[in-house]
């Protein structure tokens, strides 16, 4: 079970600010952020080697798009499209706004459940499919703090969301001007609910089957006042609380 937190203040320099959990079995092959695709050249995001599509990525136009499993449905089905080509095809566009309205006319049902986020300095969009229905919901998701795991937005049925993101609203907000994240590091650490079996409801987790979190992601994208300002992405290719963030170039 991944997690996604955004904070939206649209009055700030930094109007959008995410960290994002990635949760999946140790052996899935997978590359860190890059330029990985020939025919997604302005995509910054990182590949998913046994399926070709991506967890989450950046585009040059400063959108950003991630894709998390609904419950109980970890991995692909026969018959199914991957779940990892919807950041890809939502990064093909230059606003969130037209991402969201563009994959909200997708057939659902090609795909196993999923929940999208879709972003950028301008706001932020939800989308639920539950791989049943071809229809695929779409909500804004308004200023504040969310978070998102394979649960409803905000849905405090999901025990990581009931703890944590009372948290994350509590936290002091991440300033990328003086690459101040400390807060939300520390949250997107914390093991306090792993230990327990069969329990993965801490930020960080990790079991003896193998599953666990295998990185970990602090994004920020620019608004007017940062006119001409690359979106910041510091990357831990690990569990965070062991593995440092280093910075992903958006160099060409």
């Amino acid at each position: 079970m991944c997690s996604i937190i955004l904070h939206f203040d649209p009055d700030a320099p930094w109007p959008m600010v995410i960290g994002a959990n990635r949760d999946e079995m140790a052996g899935r092959p997978w590359r860190a952020p890059a330029r990985h695709w020939d025919d997604h050249p302005h995509v910054m995001a990182g590949i998913d080697e046994e399926a070709g599509g991506t967890w989450m990525g950046v585009n040059d136009d400063g959108v950003m798009a991630a894709v998390l499993n609904r419950p109980g449905s970890l991995g692909p089905a026969a018959g199914k499209r991957s779940r990892g080509g919807l950041p890809l095809e939502a990064l093909s566009h230059a606003e969130a706004k037209d991402a969201a309205e563009a994959l909200a006319h997708l057939d659902g049902r090609a795909y196993r459940s999923f929940n999208l986020v879709v972003a950028d300095a301008r706001g932020a969009f939800w989308l639920r499919s539950d791989g049943e229905k071809a229809q695929i919901e779409a909500e804004i998701i308004p200023p504040g703090v969310a978070m998102l795991t394979a649960h409803d937005l905000n849905d405090i049925s999901s025990t990581r969301i009931a703890t944590y993101l009372p948290q994350f609203q509590e936290a002091s907000r991440p300033d990328p001007d003086t690459d101040d994240w400390s807060a939300w590091k520390a949250l997107l650490s914390s093991r306090s609910h792993d230990g327990a079996p069969g329990e993965k409801n801490g930020m960080t987790v990790g079991d003896s089957s193998g599953f666990g979190t295998v990185s970990s992601s602090l994004v920020a994208l620019p608004g007017p006042e940062r006119f001409g300002h690359k979106p910041l992405w510091h990357f831990a290719p690990g569990a965070p609380d062991v593995t440092p963030y280093a910075p992903v170039s958006f160099a060409s």
